[in-house]
Formats: structure tokens, C-alpha cells, sequence
């Protein structure tokens, strides 16, 4: 099959760095961001994109409650950034993982900054960077709690170090709400199937156990799946699998707006020009490192892995698109209908409604009119150790050219000299607001027992959307309050050189003032603010117990690598 090469001199094209991993590394990063630069003769890039695994840990205390085993966890050095110690050299956004200091980022579930100039996403968001629409969603995929709600709050139990980092249902629902083309999308491990675009071989080679999971379908995350196939943006970021990995996904151009979802063309693998520091062929095997949590030690993955016999592997099937899973009756209900054919006609099970008996269709799906591209191009990136593929720089332009949503760039040229000038702002996406407003009445945080709002289904929403949209028009548009606020401040203690790296006790919970604003901007409540009394009384009380029988055992399925993570290596 043919290469196609990423384009990277394109005339004025957003510069962009994307990494995998972070896991704590950034002094490492952006070094090596630096030298990539120079050696393309860049002053900078405008955006680094990290693609989860961030670890932003401002003390030991939030190591408590990071999903790590507790030989590996490590401080990092974020906290420098946190302090104002350092300040990071380049715009930077990221998307959480598997890894992730749960009890930082709890208080930013709409996103914002970590320490300035470093803004995490949330549990999904869109955003704007000058003319570059940019998608993000957290986590990874874990089936059995996917349709919880987030049910996670300080002090954690050990089932929620864990569950607080799966992706959940009620915030991949607000994406597949966008009816308007963005240019990237960022998740932290792999959309389902996307291997499948790629050069297969060069996987197994590097990660032979993967190539059981895609021949059963469960390699990857179903949910980013639905995302990139409803937004189909020209990138597709991610990271978690700690490889390098590119693939190109070509859909047809839907006929009508209303028409059923199309199957992906077959594709041919990207080819894109390394820049990171110079690494060893990736087909050579790397020397095993015993101090590296491997993919297969992360005590989270045999909560719903499948079991399935090691018989030899049967070829490839085609592609297709994901399958919609379908409730399968339980015995129980299976005998309670054989009994109800037995009674009287007025026990008779009331018919359906019309509305009751639609066939169910893959989330996301029909693509609107308004998301127009065909082609995808995925890359997945390593973490940042020696010798890793971990970095790529590249200039994207915008899919719509004519983009007049948002203003000029605030720099519309770059220095002359060694000192990077910013040329962009992040900026609030319209759309997105209207859509947060719209599910912000049905959204829960910290109480197991709360139920979930069902899906209503695109219909039911976008008349209210479109009215939220009205909202914003008025609200915020108008009155130019788009961008998004510097306004970060530290208010947990930051780690200082000389004081224990570890302790046992988990750190306290507090109202981020980020959120405070944003939802004050919206008009939405916040609820991820308490009074003091009430966060006493819960770190009186301690964590809550863990599960009967185990974590996820009996929940809704899933399986597959989605769940599969490292610490730092």
C-alpha cells in the first residue's frame, strides 16, 4: 500500500506538538520540544498536546488517591509548575488517562487551568485556538461503569481511584450532540477498531498481544470510537498503549443528512516524518525494563477482561462498525414470560409505545450536515523515556478556511528571535456552552445511588440546544467574554524540596475557583462546591467500602485494552 505523508509546511498552519504520555515528565517534554524546534528552525509551537497520563500531583497527598501501585508513584515534577517555580514555555493542553492525580482534577470536570499556561479539558470539552476547533474526552474505557454516574468524591475508597478515571456515558453524549465540523480530536487511549486503518503487522510485531483483541473487537475504547466517528476530525490524537502507531480512516460521504451511518472505506497507513530526538527502529524490540509496570500488571484489567480459550487466532474479519450491544433477557425474565402466557388476557404485558419499538442505531450516528470531512488520520504516540517515539510537531490548518466563529490570532507573527511570541488565546466554544447548559439540570456528582438520565436521543435535545445557543448568542458572544480567563491560583499546598514524598493520608477537597467562574459564566450550578462543615463531616466519615464481590463483577461488559495502563517507566 501506498504512504501518505502529513503535510508540515503548510502556509500559515497552527503549529503543533503532540506527545503521548506525560506521566510527570514535562521538564523532559518540553526540552524536547525545544530541540524539535530548532531543528526544524521554529521559534515554537503554538499548542502542546499531551494525550493523558499527565499526573498533575501538587503534593504527596494527591499520590494517595493517583491509580498507581504504591512502589511507583512518584511526585514528578508538575509541582514546579503548580508553585510558579517553572512556568511552561508553551501553551499546553491535555486530556486525563488512566494515571491520573483524581483529587486535582476532580475539581476541573468542566476543565481549566492546572498551573498556568497548562489547561486540562475536563471529562470532555471543545475549545477553540485561533482559527483550530479542538475536541477532548478523558478517561478510558471500562464497560461496567460507563452508565454510573460520577459517583467519586473525597475521600476516596479504592474502587474509586479507579472508576473515577472511566468514561462515562453521560459525558461522550454531550459530544455526539455537536452538529459542526472540529479540526482535532483528542482521547486518551485508541478508538475501537482504528487499528484496523494502519499497518497491522508493524502493531503485532511491536505488540503481539493486541492482535487477539482486535481480531475479537476489543482493543480500544468503543466510546472514543463513536466520538471520532460522529466528528471525524482531520487529527485524531491519543496515546495509552505506549507505542507509536498512525492509521488513516476514510468514510463515505453521507448522501443525505438522515441517512443510515456508512461504513469506513478500506485506507492506507500515514507515514509521518519522526521529530523527536533520534530513537532506534521501532522494529527492533526494546530492552525490557524492570522497573516498567507492564500493560499486563495494572491490577485493574481482570475486572471485565475477557475469557476466552487461547485457540490459534482466526483470520481478520473486514472492517465494520462497531456493534450496538443489546439487552439479552436474563433467565429470570425469560420465566416470568412463560408464566404470563399462561394467565388471563389483562395480564397481558401492555404493548409498546411507537416511540419504544425504534431499532436502535450506533450512537453518534447519522453524521449532520454541518461535519463534512471523510478523512481521519490517527496517530497514537508513546510516552517520554530514551529511544521512545513519544513526539510529533506538525501545522495543521483548519478543515473550514472560512471559520469566522472566533477573531484573529492576538500575534499574528512570529519573533524574530529565540523568545517565542504567543500568536493564540484559548477561546470558549458557542456550541459547546449550549450544549453544557443543556445537560447541566440532569448532572450528578457524588452519590452512588443517583440514577442517570436516559438518553432522549438527538431529536428530544436539539431544540433545546438550539436554544441554549440563543442563550449564548446573547450572554457571551455579544459580550465578547469568549476567552478564556488566565485566572489560575494555587489552593492546594505545593510540594517544597526537603518535605516527605509520600504519606498516607489523602488530601483535602476544596471549591476551585475556575469552576466557581466558569459555571457563574454558563449559569449553571456548581456543584462541586461545599461548605466546610460538609467536607469535615465526609472526611470524618472515610472512605466508603469497597463493592460486595469486587469491583464491576456483573456490570455492563466492556473488556479489552481500554483498561490496560502503566505507571511511569
Amino acid at each position: 500500500m501506498s504512504a501518505i505523508e502529513i503535510q508540515t509546511a503548510t502556509v500559515q498552519g497552527v503549529r503543533v506538538a503532540v506527545e503521548g504520555c506525560g506521566h510527570g515528565t514535562l521538564n523532559a517534554i518540553y526540552a524536547a520540544v525545544e530541540r524539535s524546534c530548532k531543528e526544524r528552525s521554529w521559534d515554537g509551537v503554538d499548542i502542546l498536546i499531551i494525550g493523558g497520563d499527565f499526573q498533575a500531583v501538587r503534593n504527596a497527598a494527591d499520590l494517595t488517591v493517583m491509580s498507581v501501585p504504591v512502589k511507583y508513584r512518584e511526585l514528578g515534577d508538575f509541582h514546579e509548575y503548580y508553585s510558579g517555580t517553572r512556568k511552561a514555555p508553551y501553551l499546553t493542553i491535555f486530556v486525563a488517562g488512566n494515571h491520573e492525580a483524581a483529587s486535582h482534577l476532580w475539581e476541573l470536570y468542566y476543565g481549566g487551568w492546572v498551573a498556568p499556561n497548562i489547561y486540562y479539558m475536563g471529562a470532555a470539552n471543545v475549545l477553540w485556538l485561533g482559527p483550530l476547533r479542538i475536541a477532548g474526552m478523558s478517561g478510558i474505557w471500562k464497560g461496567f461503569d460507563y452508565r454510573k454516574p460520577h459517583h467519586e468524591r473525597l475521600p476516596f475508597g479504592a474502587d474509586d481511584v479507579k472508576s473515577f478515571y472511566h468514561i462515562r456515558e453521560v459525558d461522550v453524549r454531550k459530544l455526539l450532540q455537536l452538529r459542526t465540523q472540529v479540526d482535532i480530536g483528542i482521547s486518551h487511549d485508541w478508538p475501537r477498531a482504528v487499528e484496523r486503518h494502519g499497518n497491522q503487522k508493524h502493531l503485532w510485531n511491536m505488540k503481539p498481544d493486541f492482535e487477539r483483541e482486535s481480531l475479537d473487537g476489543s482493543l480500544g475504547n468503543p466510546a472514543a470510537a463513536y466520538a471520532m466517528d460522529r466528528l471525524r476530525p482531520a487529527y485524531w490524537f491519543s496515546a495509552h498503549m505506549h507505542c507509536k502507531f498512525s492509521a488513516i480512516k476514510i468514510y463515505e460521504k453521507p448522501k443525505e443528512p438522515e441517512q443510515k451511518k456508512p461504513e469506513a472505506a478500506e485506507s492506507t497507513p500515514i507515514r509521518i516524518q519522526e521529530t523527536a530526538p533520534s530513537a532506534p527502529s521501532e522494529a527492533a524490540p526494546t530492552a525490557a525494563n524492570p522497573d516498567e509496570i507492564g500493560l499486563d500488571m495494572d491490577d485493574d484489567d481482570d475486572d471485565d477482561e475477557q475469557t476466552t480459550p487461547a485457540a490459534p487466532p482466526a483470520p481478520a474479519p473486514a472492517p465494520e462498525p462497531t456493534p450496538v450491544l443489546s439487552k439479552i433477557p436474563t433467565p429470570e425474565e425469560t420465566a416470568t414470560e412463560a408464566l404470563r402466557a399462561h394467565l388471563p388476557a389483562s395480564f397481558a404485558r401492555p404493548a409498546q409505545q411507537h416511540h419504544q419499538q425504534q431499532p436502535k442505531t450506533t450512537p453518534g450516528q447519522p453524521v449532520p450536515a454541518g461535519i463534512t470531512n471523510t478523512t481521519v488520520r490517527f496517530l497514537a504516540l508513546d510516552k517520554c523515556l530514551p529511544g521512545r517515539k513519544f513526539l510529533q510537531l506538525l501545522e495543521v490548518t483548519p478543515l473550514n478556511a472560512t471559520t469566522t466563529s472566533h477573531p484573529d490570532p492576538t500575534n499574528t507573527t512570529t519573533s524574530p528571535t529565540t523568545t517565542f511570541t504567543p500568536r493564540y488565546t484559548l477561546k470558549y466554544d458557542p456550541e459547546w456552552l449550549a450544549i453544557t447548559r443543556t445537560f447541566a439540570p440532569s448532572l450528578t456528582i457524588g452519590d452512588r445511588a443517583a440514577p442517570v438520565a436516559p438518553d432522549l436521543g438527538e431529536a428530544h435535545y436539539l431544540p433545546l440546544i438550539q436554544a441554549e445557543e440563543a442563550w449564548v448568542a446573547e450572554h457571551i458572544v455579544q459580550r465578547n467574554r469568549l476567552a478564556v480567563p488566565a485566572n489560575f491560583v494555587p489552593i492546594a499546598p505545593a510540594h517544597v524540596p526537603g518535605m516527605p514524598e509520600s504519606t498516607s493520608e489523602q488530601p483535602d477537597e476544596y471549591t476551585n475557583p475556575q469552576t466557581e467562574a466558569f459555571c457563574a459564566l454558563i449559569g449553571v450550578p456548581n456543584l462541586w462546591a461545599a461548605g466546610e462543615d460538609e467536607r469535615r463531616e465526609r472526611k470524618a466519615r472515610g472512605p466508603p467500602p469497597d463493592e460486595e464481590g469486587g469491583r464491576g463483577r456483573g456490570g455492563g461488559g466492556g473488556g479489552g485494552r481500554g483498561g490496560r495502563g502503566r505507571a511511569r517507566g
